[in-house]
C-alpha cells in the first residue's frame, strides 16, 4: 500500500474511533489536506449545521473491541450530572480495559468484583473479551447504578436476578429477541464502603478485585482503604484475590495519600507495567497508573 493510501486508510480510522465514542468535534483530525483530498461541500454544510445545533445531555457511545464486537453505553455529556461524576467514562477506564484485554488470563473463568464500576465501560469490555465466570459490578449513587444496569442490558446481557425471568420467556417462545445466557453470571450490586462487612465480601468469593478512578479524593481514601482492607483478608480457596486499582494521577498528593493508607493498614503495592496496544481514543499523556497491592 503506498504511503498517501495507508495514511487515508489511518485517518478514515480515526475518524471511525473518534465517531464512534461521541469525541466532540474539535478532537476530530480535519487534516484533509495532508492526504491530498478535496471533502465534499456537502460535508462541511452537515458539519455547520451540527456545530449550531444544542447539545443533547445524553448521548450514546460505541468502543470498537479488537474481537470485532463493541461496547455500546448511554453517558452523559457533563462531566458532573446529577451530582455525581459516575455518568461519563473516564481515562482511567479505558486504559483499565486495554490491559485488561491484553492479560485475558487474569480473568478467564474467575470471578470478578470491580469497585466504582460507574457506567460499566471496564467490566462490560472484560465480560465481552476475557470469558470470566461471574462479575459484579458495583457502585453507591443510585443514578449511576440505574444507567449502569441500562448499559448492561444494552450490550446483550442479562442480571443474575432476571435470568428467571428471561429463562421464563425463552419457554414461552416468544418472538421478542432474547439475550445469551452462556456468558458469565452478572450482577449489578450496591456496595455503600463506610458500611459493608467482610462478612458480605466474603460471601462474593471473588478471585480478582479492579477499579478504575477511584482514587481522586482524599475524603473517600479512608473508606476506600478499608473496604481493600476487608477483601484483602477475604480468600476464595484459601487465598486473597489479586487486586488492581487503576487512576489518573491528578494531585500527586491524594496519589501519596493513597500509598501511605495503604501502607499503615499492612498493604504494599506495585505498579504494573504498561500494556503495547491502544485500543482506545483518550489522552495518552494522562498520567495513569495501575498498581497491584500486595496483600
Amino acid at each position: 500500500m503506498d504511503p498517501a493510501a495507508e495514511e487515508a486508510r489511518h485517518l478514515g480510522l480515526r475518524f471511525q474511533q473518534g465517531f464512534l465514542a461521541g469525541r466532540r468535534l474539535s478532537a476530530f483530525p480535519w487534516a484533509h489536506e495532508s492526504i491530498a483530498t478535496e471533502p465534499l461541500d456537502e460535508l462541511y454544510d452537515v458539519l455547520a449545521d451540527i456545530l449550531n445545533k444544542e447539545e443533547s445531555t445524553t448521548c450514546y457511545k460505541s468502543y470498537l473491541l479488537p474481537t470485532g464486537d463493541s461496547v455500546t453505553l448511554s453517558e452523559t455529556v457533563a462531566i458532573i450530572s446529577q451530582g455525581t461524576t459516575g455518568l461519563v467514562t473516564w481515562d482511567a477506564a479505558l486504559y483499565l480495559a486495554e490491559w485488561a484485554i491484553e492479560n485475558s488470563a487474569i480473568f478467564s473463568n474467575r470471578t470478578i468484583l470491580e469497585l466504582g464500576s460507574g457506567i460499566g465501560l471496564t467490566g462490560i469490555a472484560i465480560c465481552k473479551t476475557c470469558n470470566p465466570k461471574a462479575y459484579v459490578f458495583s457502585d453507591y449513587h443510585h443514578c449511576v447504578l440505574e444507567q449502569l444496569r441500562e448499559n448492561i442490558h444494552l450490550n446483550g446481557f442479562v442480571l443474575e436476578s432476571e435470568t428467571g425471568n428471561h429463562t421464563k420467556m425463552q419457554s414461552q417462545n416468544q418472538r421478542t429477541e432474547v439475550m445469551d445466557l452462556q456468558g458469565p453470571k452478572i450482577t449489578a450490586a450496591e456496595l455503600d464502603w463506610d458500611s459493608v462487612t467482610k462478612e458480605q465480601l466474603s460471601q462474593l468469593q471473588v478471585d480478582v478485585v479492579i477499579a478504575a478512578d477511584v482514587v481522586y479524593d482524599p475524603q473517600i481514601t479512608s473508606s476506600l482503604i478499608s473496604v481493600l482492607q476487608q477483601l484483602s483478608a477475604s480468600k476464595t480457596a484459601g487465598k486473597p484475590p489479586e487486586i488492581y486499582i487503576a487512576f489518573t494521577v491528578r494531585n500527586p498528593d491524594t496519589y501519596h495519600l493513597f500509598q501511605t493508607e495503604l501502607g499503615k493498614v499492612g498493604i504494599g503495592w506495585q505498579v504494573v507495567p504498561t500494556h503495547t496496544k491502544n485500543l482506545f481514543l483518550y489522552d495518552l499523556h494522562s498520567n495513569i497508573t495501575l498498581l497491584k497491592l500486595l496483600a
